[in-house]
């Protein structure tokens, strides 16, 4: 009996010693990896140029040789993310840091060591780069600016309209791809904006359409639109007729002598209605051969004013 608890104290304690070796293993192992990345190595890094800042036209070809070899001393630590991706992004500026020639970008790389140096940071010491200049090959394509067209199908809800006009970011904008495809085009359309039983203010990012174009850029890709919805009214008013191109020679009597209009108009500006705000012409020489009545038509009103409608269609006049 006693045996037996000799031999299971014994187990137990070389369980315990292989657990404390493993341990003290590991232990060791993780301060040799430190030790090891605490030290200085020398390692070449690739750097990728990436342009930035290139204007709209400028179509970069996608070159391997846009790269910069960088001999650098750094930390083990500095260096481990370049253990499987042997490679870094190094912005450059298109508009300030390189020489602009037909069909290249040179880049001095010698002159712009700092540039690079800042990039890579203060845990790098650059001891040397290759090549001293670098050319990034390119191809300038056709451009034009050109009118936006704004598509909408908007329903408002009972009693809301939009008040005013509404309001665009841009006005404009550039079309970039093949000579004979941006001389074929004089505006770009937006994609259709679809609100149902609207009653509150618009403010939609809209795309541009170029879905019927093959290999046209545009930029920008969207447009802002905005716009007041507010509370409409509907409102009456008389106004008098005014006959124009009448000749000198004809005297006419037409009647009536007024028309009603009906309009519609948001509530703030119900009250400021006033029938000087309207002009309503009959154009006598529009008269077709043995017409006997005049088309009112309203050639004034105030810019708040929508969906005017004239109820007396026809005005009869006889000659004297």
């Amino acid at each position: 009996m006693n045996q037996k608890k000799r031999l299971n104290i014994l187990d137990h304690l070389k369980k315990k010693n292989v657990k404390l070796f493993i341990l003290f293993f590991v232990i060791a192992f993780v301060f040799l990896i430190f030790s090891k990345l605490s030290n200085d190595y020398k390692q070449t890094i690739k750097l990728k140029v990436n342009l930035v800042n290139v204007d709209d036209e400028i179509l970069l070809k996608n070159d391997s040789a846009n790269y910069i070899q960088a001999y650098v001393e750094a930390k083990g630590f500095s260096l481990m993310p370049f253990i499987f991706n042997n490679s870094k992004a190094l912005e450059i500026d298109a508009k300030s840091d390189v020489t602009i020639k037909p069909n290249s970008f040179i880049f001095d790389v010698i002159k712009h060591k700092y540039l690079i140096e800042g990039q890579l940071g203060n845990a790098y010491d650059l001891i040397s780069i290759m090549p001293d200049t670098l050319l990034i090959a390119y191809s300038k394509r056709a451009s034009k600016s050109v009118p936006v067209t704004f598509k909408s199908s908007i329903n408002y809800a009972v009693g809301y309209d939009l008040k005013g006009e509404f309001n665009f970011n841009i006005d404009s904008v550039k079309v970039v791809g093949s000579l004979e495809e941006v001389d074929a085009i004089s505006s770009i359309a937006t994609e259709a904006l679809v609100l149902n039983d609207l009653k509150s203010d618009i403010n939609n990012i809209v795309r541009l359409d170029i879905s019927g174009y093959d290999h046209i850029d545009v930029f920008p890709k969207t447009m802002e639109v905005t716009g007041e919805v507010v509370r409409f009214t509907e409102g009456t008013i008389e106004v008098p007729i005014l006959i124009t191109n009448q000749p000198e020679n004809v005297i006419i009597n037409y009647f009536p002598k007024t028309v009603t209009l009906s309009y519609y108009v948001d509530l703030e500006n119900y009250n400021a209605i006033k029938a000087l705000d309207f002009k309503v012409e009959c154009d006598y020489a529009e008269l077709e051969e043995n017409q006997t009545f005049l088309i009112p038509k309203v050639v004034k009103k105030p810019d708040f004013v929508k969906h005017i409608n004239i109820k007396q269609k026809q005005i009869d006049f006889i000659e004297l």
